[in-house]
């Protein structure tokens, strides 16, 4: 994702430091100002003043409510494009503190389907992928077909891919009576992966299945590392000097 990760650091810092500039003018400054009959505020104390409210504001709805994110890579085509815009649902797996990400309120937990925005272990930045194993789930994945507790997840074959090279096939697949469409390419593979999904993990998978860094290369998402969940596209910007664009605004399946 394009956003840095010390960004909600940052505002929760700037949000404090307003706040506490704030109660510092009600508590002490401007009595002592009546005191000595003066008016004037200092202009760091003004400004701080005016920024709190707005500040406090874009806090508590990044950190709560929504928040957005821009799709930087090709690993969740053709769901998701690069340059597509998205809002993440803060609250529908659960109140989390910002910054430290800890669960203060419980709400609900992810479901199989669910396109998710988290911190992958391996690195310190926003991913969002599919949410493919639950906690308890045996994952298989054998000549590009899910099979989840043995039990194989359906992909309906659409066709080519068009506009891009001719070994890109498309398919609608079914998790759980929910449908998506991913994409692979037509090559065979022989090899079978199987995991466990331990507790308190989810196992992640990218839609466009052959050119996605997921669970399959570095491993599960801990329940603590999750951001929410992705449910809308409401812009799309192509790379480079293109204007914005509304033409893929619709709901993330």
């Amino acid at each position: 994702m394009d956003l840095s990760m010390s960004f909600p650091l940052i505002l929760v810092v700037l949000t404090g430091v307003s706040g506490l500039l704030w109660l510092l003018e009600i508590i002490w400054l401007r009595p002592r100002r009546a005191e000595a009959d003066r008016d004037r505020q200092s202009a760091v104390t003004e400004y701080a003043i005016s920024f709190f409210p707005v500040l406090l504001f874009v806090l508590v709805l990044r950190s709560f409510l929504v928040e957005p994110f821009q799709i930087p890579s090709g690993s969740m085509k053709p769901t998701l494009q690069v340059g597509d815009f998205i809002l993440v649902n803060k609250f529908s797996y659960g109140i989390r503190l910002p910054v430290i990400g800890t669960k203060v309120f419980d709400i609900g937990e992810p479901q199989r389907g669910d396109a998710m925005v988290f911190i992958p272990p391996h690195q310190n930045q926003y991913f969002i992928k599919r949410v493919i194993g639950l906690p308890g789930d045996r994952i298989r994945y054998q000549n590009k077909v899910l099979y989840i507790d043995n039990v194989e997840q359906t992909q309906q074959y659409k066709g080519p891919v068009t506009g891009v090279a001719s070994d890109q096939l498309s398919f609608i697949e079914t998790l759980d009576n929910r449908a998506h469409m991913i994409q692979r390419n037509r090559y065979e593979d022989a090899r079978v992966q199987q995991w466990l999904v331990p507790e308190g993990h989810y196992f992640m998978m990218g839609d466009n299945r052959d050119q996605s860094s997921d669970s399959r290369f570095w491993g599960f998402v801990s329940e603590d590392k999750i951001v929410g969940e992705a449910f809308a596209v409401w812009l799309h910007k192509e790379p480079g000097l293109s204007m914005p664009s509304f033409e893929r605004n619709r709901w993330i399946d």
